[in-house]
C-alpha cells in the first residue's frame, strides 16, 4: 500500500489475474546478487542493538544473508512453517484492493527487481531488498503476522468508508516506520527504517525527530513524509499490544476520526507520551540528507 503512482491499472502481460509473477530467480545477474550482499552486510553491521529481537530472530530463521538474493521457492517453506505466510512477486505497485486481498490471505507482495549500485542509499519505489529484508523477518513473529492479516481484512472496509488515508497512516507509522519499546529502550521494527543504513541511525539517535508513544487515533490523524526521513516516529509498547489494539471493530474508530482534525508530522500534543521532543533541525534544513 503506497502513495506512489501505481505502475499498472490492470495486470500486465505475463502476470496472473492476482497480479503475481514468477520471481525468475535464475535470471538475476551476479552483480545483482552482489548488490543484495552489500546491502545485507551493511545493515547487519548497523542493526544489532538497534533492531528489535523479533526482526533479528526473523533474519536468522529465514537465512537471508550470504548467498545473494533469496530464492523465494526456498524461503517460503520456512516462512510458511512459522506463520503460514508466503512472499509473492508482483510487477510493480499494485492497486489497493489487490494489496489488501493478498495480505488478508497471508501473502506478502514483493517487488522482483533489486536497485542499482548508484541507488544503494535511496530508492523511491520499493525493491526486493526493502520488501524481503525489510518486511519479511517480522512476518516470522506470530503476533505481527496476525496484525498484518487483520490489516488486509480491514482495508476494503476503510476504502468503502472513505478512510483509506487514515488506515494508510497506521501502516506507515507501524509496518514501515515503527519503533518499539524493548529491553529498557527503544528499538526499530519498521521496514522502511531497518532496510535503510541512514534512517536506521537517524530514527533512533538523531535529535531532530519526535519519538512519541503509539496511540491509534493519534497515528491515524497524523500526516507523514513520503520522500524523506520522518519528523515523528511512534513507539509501540509491544507487538502483542499493537495486535490487541487493532484487532477490533474499527467502526467507532472511524467515527471518532470525524470528531477532530488532522495533525502535521512535527506536531506534539499535550496528551502525547513523549520519548523525545525533537529539534526538527533536519527538516528545517531542507531534509534529503541535509548537512
Amino acid at each position: 500500500m503506497s502513495d506512489f503512482e501505481h505502475v499498472f491499472d490492470t495486470p500486465p502481460p505475463g502476470a496472473a489475474a492476482d497480479w503475481t509473477i514468477s520471481q525468475n530467480w535464475r535470471a538475476y545477474t551476479e552483480e545483482e546478487h552482489q548488490t543484495w550482499d552489500i546491502l545485507y552486510a551493511r545493515q547487519m553491521e548497523i542493526l544489532p542493538g538497534r533492531a528489535c529481537e523479533a526482526f533479528l530472530k526473523g533474519t536468522r530463521a529465514l537465512d537471508l544473508g550470504g548467498g545473494g538474493i533469496p530464492d523465494l521457492s526456498l524461503l517460503n517453506p520456512r516462512l510458511k512453517a512459522l506463520t503460514g505466510w508466503e512472499v509473492v512477486c508482483v510487477p510493480g505497485l499494485v492497486p489497493d484492493a489487490v494489496f489488501f486481498d493478498h495480505l488478508a490471505n497471508k501473502r506478502f507482495v514483493s517487488g522482483q527487481f533489486i536497485r542499482r549500485r548508484d541507488q544503494l542509499d535511496y530508492l523511491q519505489e520499493p525493491d526486493i531488498f526493502h520488501d524481503v529484508f525489510g518486511h519479511v523477518p517480522m512476518l516470522t513473529d506470530p503476533d505481527f503476522a496476525d496484525y498484518m492479516q487483520a490489516y488486509g481484512r480491514g482495508g476494503q472496509r476503510a476504502a468503502s468508508l472513505g478512510k483509506l488515508d487514515n488506515l494508510a497512516r497506521l501502516y506507515w507509522y507501524t509496518v514501515e516506520f515503527g519503533l518499539i519499546e524493548e529491553a529498557g529502550g527503544v528499538r526499530l521494527f519498521g521496514a522502511g527504517i531497518v532496510s535503510s543504513a541512514t534512517e536506521s541511525v537517524f530514527a533512533l539517535e538523531d535529535p531532530s525527530p519526535n519519538r512519541l508513544g503509539f496511540d491509534l487515533l493519534r497515528v491515524m490523524r497524523t500526516r507523514y513524509r513520503i520522500d524523506d526521513f520522518q519528523q515523528t516516529y511512534f513507539v509501540i509498547p509491544s507487538v502483542e499490544e499493537l495486535k490487541a489494539v487493532t484487532l477490533r471493530d474499527f467502526g467507532p474508530v472511524y467515527a471518532a476520526l470525524d470528531q477532530d482534525g488532522e495533525h502535521d508530522p512535527e506536531t506534539i500534543l499535550a496528551t502525547d507520551r513523549v520519548f523525545t521532543r525533537g529539534t526538527q533541525a533536519y527538516a528545517r534544513k531542507g531534509g534529503r540528507f541535509a548537512a
